[in-house]
């Protein structure tokens, strides 16, 4: 297995925290780490592995980058993400857990979830959308559900971006004030921002009922998006014993002759060019 950079023992024991990385810095761990996840796509590919990788937090947390930044050099064949849309009026009289099943990991796939079944112990219960005897049913089922997904074979990381609240208010005026960001501001983002604590009493009832040993949760603290992302990715590769990637040999082949071809005059349009 390909070595990676241990957890660092002051994390999270009120120590002060890190200056914000610097983007070259990122790029460059990055660099490496992305290495490292095409060595885990062709093992998994090879040997038939299945990984299920779960992405919770609150708004804002930094779900979508860290998806990106774990994707942005793999293939999307392996690597498949999941983000359901709003559960369709079949779906909502199915048990609960049936629309997530489909999309579980077969034979050589690598399955991100982009929120998952948990929205019936976060976001549903805190926007009103499932009553609370719904969430107790889910949470007494969800740690035997995955434990016959881990069962399976698949092996299920759970993970939990954690922003602060002052973050979380410097992220979403962000939002609002570059028409860039503005496609990601949701009614839902604000209903949640002014949730907060109810927020976080769901997210601790959650820990305390599917915190389980064949399928625990892991915190990563994400006001540094950067240093999140990296951690994150560094401890995915941790925990899927993938083996490092052999290089291969390869040189180019010989093209084949002109044999009297000759390029014609493209009557096509070509695109301006400006730069």
């Amino acid at each position: 297995m390909a070595k990676h950079k241990h957890a660092d023992p002051a994390a999270g024991n009120g120590q002060l925290p890190r200056p914000r990385m610097k983007n070259k810095e990122y790029r460059r761990e990055l660099r490496g780490l992305h290495a490292e996840l095409v060595a885990l796509q062709e093992w998994v590919r090879s040997t038939g592995a299945k990984v299920c990788v779960v992405f919770e937090g609150r708004d804002t947390a930094g779900k979508g980058g860290t998806i990106k930044a774990i994707t942005e050099r793999v293939s999307p064949r392996v690597f498949r993400v999941v983000a359901l849309p709003a559960p369709s009026a079949r779906e909502r009289s199915q048990m609960y857990l049936q629309r997530y099943v489909p999309h579980l990991p077969g034979a050589g796939d690598v399955v991100i979830f982009d929120r998952s079944w948990y929205n019936r112990a976060g976001v549903e219960p805190v926007m009103g959308f499932c009553t609370q005897e719904q969430t107790d049913e889910f949470l007494q089922a969800a740690p035997d559900v995955e434990r016959a997904i881990v069962d399976s074979g698949v092996i299920l990381l759970k993970y939990w971006l954690e922003v602060s609240a002052d973050e979380q208010t410097r992220r979403l005026q962000s939002r609002i004030d570059d028409p860039r960001k503005v496609w990601k501001l949701s009614d839902l983002d604000l209903k949640s921002y002014s949730r907060w604590h109810e927020y976080s009493r769901c997210r601790d009832e959650m820990f305390k009922a599917t915190d389980t040993a064949w399928a625990p949760w892991y915190l990563a603290r994400t006001d540094d998006k950067k240093r999140g992302r990296l951690n994150i990715i560094n401890h995915l590769l941790a925990n899927v014993p993938y083996e490092p990637l052999k290089h291969r040999a390869v040189s180019l082949p010989k093209r084949d002759k002109a044999n009297g071809y000759q390029e014609p005059a493209m009557p096509l349009r070509f695109i301006a060019t400006p730069y």
